[in-house]
C-alpha cells in the first residue's frame, strides 16, 4: 500500500473535491425543487374554487 505524502494529498484533494461536487449538485437539486414548488402553488391558486351548484360544493360522508 503506498502511504506516501503525496498520495495521501491527492486522495484528500479528490475527497474535498467529491464533496464540493455534491455539495453543489444539492444546491442545485434544493433550487430546482423551490421552482417547482413555486410553480405548483401557482397552478393551484390559478384553479377556480366551486361555490355554487352540487358538484364540488358537498361532502358526502358515510360513518
Amino acid at each position: 500500500m503506498d502511504i506516501s505524502p503525496a498520495a495521501i494529498v491527492n486522495a484528500s484533494t479528490q475527497l474535498k473535491q467529491s464533496q464540493v461536487a455534491q455539495e453543489a449538485q444539492l444546491l442545485v437539486l434544493k433550487k430546482a425543487m423551490d421552482i417547482q414548488a413555486t410553480g405548483a402553488v401557482a397552478l393551484l391558486q390559478a384553479l377556480p374554487l366551486a361555490t355554487s351548484g352540487n358538484l364540488g360544493t358537498q361532502i358526502n360522508t358515510m360513518a
